[in-house]
This record gives C-alpha cells, structure tokens and sequence, in this order.
C-alpha cells in the first residue's frame, strides 16, 4: 500500500515523496482493512431484503434483465425486460454488467432474489479500495482513511451500493480507471495505461454519467502537455480515442435497439436538449429537488456539513500533497459531474441513483472536513482531544444522518406489490401473461415476483406514461381490452395502488373494477390485494 510514496513532479520528473516505515505501512493498511469491513457490514447488513424499498421499479427492472438473460438468451446486447408483454422486450440499456454477473450467479445456485444486491455490494467494495487509494495519491493517507470512511458510512452509497442497479458498477469501474490512470501519472509502469482504459471503458459502459469522471483524465493529460511530456500525452489520447469509440458505439447499438423493438424504449429522458433550457430555468434546474434529496435521503445535515467544510478548505496543495496538480482531482471530478447534472438534471432528479457520479469527490471532501474539525487547533497529531472529536463526528454523523436515513430508504413501501406478484405466481401456468399494479403505478415489482411476463398498468414504453393513470374510465378499460387481446389471462392490483398524481386505482377507476366484475373472475379480494381471471374475447 505505497501509492502515495510517488508522485510526478512539476518538473515532469519522477517526484519521490519520503519513504515511509514499514511499520507505518502495516498501519495504514490495517486501518484500510478496519474500513473494509466497516463499508462490508454497511453494505450487506439485510442483504436478503427483497426487492421493495425506495428503488424497487429500477431495481426489478435489472432483475428482470438477469432473469431474461438466464432463461431466454446470454446474449449480453440484448437486454429484456418482462413488463411489456410477451416479448421479445428489448431496450436500449447500459451494458449490463450487475445484471449479467447476477445471472452467472443464478445459473450457478439457483434463482434468488437478493444475488443482485450481493453483487452491487461487491462492486461497492471496490469503490471504497479504488477511493482510498486514489485519495493516497492526491493529498495523503490520512485523508485516503478519512474519505474511504466517510464513503463507507453516507447513506446514499451505502444505498446505492446495496441496491440491484448498475450504478454500483459504473462507480466502481470508473474509480478504479481514474486511480490507476494516477497511479501512472505520477510514475507508475506502462502496463497500468491499457488497465486503466479498460476499466473506465467498462465504468462507462455500465452508465453514461461515469463519463464526467473521465474529465480527471483530460486534466491530467493537459498538465502533461503543459510540462512538456507531448509523447505520454500523445499516448493517453489515444487510448483515450480508443475509449470513446468503444462507448459510443455500444450506445449507437443501445440506441438502435430501444428504438426497433416494442415497447421501444431507450432508457434515460429528462435531458436539456430533449426538455429545453428554459423548462430547466424555469425549474431552477431543479435544485430543490437536489436539496430534498441531499436532506432526507443520501446525505442529511451532518455529513452536508462536513461536505462543505471540506470543500472550501482543501488541503494546501505541494505541503501535504506533494504534487500541485493531484490535489485539484476532486474538484475537477466534481466539476465535470456538475456538468452532466446541468444536462441531465430532470432525469437526475427523477431517478437519485444517477448522483452516485458525484460520491467519489463528496467522499473526498467529506473526509477533508472532518479531518478539519477533528484537529482543529491541534495539528495533524494523534491526540487525545483529536480522538475524541473524530469520535464524537462519527457518532453524530451516524445517529442524525446514516442510521435514519437507510431506514427510511429502505422500508418496504412495495412489499404489497411483492405479495401481489406472489399471489399471481400461485396461480399462473407456464406461458400465461399477467397485468398487474403495485402501489406505485408502473413499478413492475409484482409482474418480477410472479415469476411471469406481463405488462404494468397502464401500459407503458416509448413516449408513453405508464406512472400516471389516464383520465377517464373508457379510455382504460380500452387499454384493459387491447392487453386481453393480447394474450393477458390475469389482472391483479394493489388495493392502495396510486399513480404519481396520488391517485387510487381502485377509487379513480372503480368504472374499470366494475367492467372487470362483469367479464372476468375475481379469484382474490382481501384487505390488500384484488386478483381477477381474465375470460378470452
């Protein structure tokens, strides 16, 4: 662990920091290890909560990925959904590396539900190694431990991390890209260049908001051609190239894809160039909603705190750095995911998952102010006082912002649309198709656990909304007769079924349960749940 005894220095020459002790070396990599497992009992406490907590729509969504991969076809391009019918559901998806590795896991030790969070939580591992010793390299190993702690304990990874997204993978890949591309920066062998292009290539692919970390790589490649050293540089931006052709050509065939499939859908919407600049103005780029969510879900009020400390006071760059140009990578990283929330911010917003981008550089700070506040007038020393401060962070940081907020992220909001989709599974043979609403309208959370292909209700894909009830009675028992004649043989919903507009179905179209009552079988009607058999035209 002596990544941060090297560094290139401003001349362009190999920068040789002082050499540090074995014994300090055992230190820190023990207090690495100690991290580890913080971030390890973090990530996998409860890792067999089924799908149904905050993020249940998205994370149903890739599971119905893994299981389609498994049972229909490997083959890794054309990623299926299950909630549009009988198929073939292609979309225009990310590359699906969670969703891919998780039915590698389910073709090995049968199907269970939580294999894709384990696997979300491994990649988040890596985040914190990959952080902790990129951190090393750019300021120094106190606050590598600082900010691969403050990463391992702020709700919103550990969420993220725990949760069956790709997000988790992308983070993780693109971290490990940026840290290696450092690491030979600042001096390391030639074969660290192509591992690190691999990696972020990789990161990228599993989302498009890794780019921004990309941005590091840019800087870092100018300061080379201001030093001089226009044959490295040279070779960065080939690889570089080489990068970018890959990611934009698999995005092209994503593209393609959602677009000549029913539903024809590609994932991702709520751009600037799609909403215009003055629907993003008029909404204040949605910056409330940033607030909201830094508050109450990914961060609360401590770790914010300690976030803006941080930020405002960096470490002063060549004393505790040794290198000027590394200590800015947090601020260049953060930047450039700046960047992509101003053109993406609707969609963003819309779906908080795609803030994992940020993490790496808040983590960065986090860990700075902390370190701040805990040697407050006391130096960079291991005192007693120093302790007790950095004891007292931890705690408040944990009591006001982890423990409750993961509590409310993770409570089961869905679990009715669980119980719904394994009512279904008791009922539906081989082949048969179902509709079905979970509380949340257009989550699929049911159709994944009835074990099933089906459609939510109402339909979605495309351009259509499928979160949102239409407005009269005819137009869905329209919808409910076009999916009959498709093939649908149940109709279940949750009786607390709403739409984003708070809408119940069972109150706003209680003309549909009506027309239901009349041309179907009603097989269950409980406190929670009402099931019908759906009779062929």
């Amino acid at each position: 662990m002596t990544d941060s005894a090297e560094t290139s220095g401003s001349d362009g020459a190999a920068f040789a920091g002082p050499r540090r002790p074995a014994g300090a070396v055992r230190i820190h990599s023990v207090i690495l290890l100690a991290i580890l497992l913080v971030a390890a009992i973090a990530r996998f406490h409860n890792i067999t909560q089924p799908l149904v907590d905050a993020f249940s729509w998205r994370e149903t969504s890739t599971a119905m990925m893994a299981d389609n991969f498994q049972q229909r076809s490997w083959n890794i391009f054309f990623p299926e959904v299950s909630w549009t019918g009988p198929g073939p559901s292609y979309q225009g998806r990310e590359f699906q590396i969670v969703s891919y590795s998780t039915a590698l896991l389910y073709q090995l030790f049968g199907w269970h539900d939580w294999f894709g969070r384990m696997v979300a939580a491994l990649f988040g591992m890596v985040t914190v190694f990959s952080l902790h010793r990129l951190t090393a390299l750019c300021w120094n190993e106190a606050h590598a431990h600082a900010a691969a702690l403050a990463y391992a304990l702020m709700p919103g990874p550990v969420m993220i991390d725990s949760s069956f997204l790709p997000d988790p993978s992308m983070l993780a890949l693109v971290t490990t890209g940026v840290w290696l591309f450092v690491k030979y920066w600042a001096g390391g062998k030639p074969w660290l260049l192509p591992l690190a292009t691999l990696s972020f290539t990789l990161g990228a692919l599993a989302k498009p908001p890794g780019l921004a970390a990309g941005a590091v790589i840019v800087y870092l490649m100018a300061c080379w051609i201001v030093m001089g050293r226009r044959k490295q540089a040279a070779g960065v931006f080939v690889a570089g190239l080489l990068s970018f052709a890959v990611i934009a050509a698999y995005f092209s065939w994503a593209i393609y894809l959602g677009r000549s499939y029913p539903p024809y859908h590609v994932a991702g919407s709520g751009y600037i160039w799609d909403s215009g600049f003055w629907t993003f103005f008029k909404n204040n780029f949605y910056l409330k909603s940033v607030w909201n969510t830094s508050v109450w879900w990914f961060y609360g009020y401590p770790f914010m705190a300690l976030i803006a400390v941080g930020f405002w006071m960096p470490p002063k760059p060549g004393e505790e750095t040794g290198e000027r140009a590394l200590s800015a990578v947090p601020y260049v990283w953060f930047a450039a995911a700046a960047i992509v929330y101003v053109a993406a911010a609707r969609e963003i917003t819309s779906n908080p998952w795609n803030y994992h981008i940020f993490n790496v550089p808040l983590a960065m700070f986090c860990g700075r102010g902390a370190l701040v506040l805990a040697t407050l007038g006391a130096g960079a020393a291991l005192t007693p006082a120093v302790i007790l401060r950095s004891i007292f962070i931890a705690a408040l940081a944990l009591t006001l912002s982890t423990f409750p907020l993961l509590r409310t992220m993770k409570a089961p909001i869905a679990m009715n649309g669980k119980r719904l989709g394994e009512e279904l599974a008791r009922l539906v043979k081989p082949g048969e198709l179902v509709v079905a609403i979970a509380p949340e309208a257009g989550d699929p959370v049911a159709i994944y656990y009835s074990r099933a292909r089906g459609w939510v209700f109402p339909p979605g894909g495309g351009d259509v909304e499928w979160s949102k009830f239409v407005e009269d009675d005819a137009t869905a028992i329209a919808q409910l007769e076009d999916l009959r004649t498709q093939g649908a043989d149940y109709f279940g919903t949750a009786k607390e079924a709403a739409d984003k507009q708070d809408r119940r179905f069972v109150e706003h179209h209680d003309g549909v349960i009506d027309h239901l009552d009349r041309t179907a079988t009603k097989l269950v009607d409980s406190d929670t749940l009402l099931v019908y058999r759906i009779t062929r035209p």
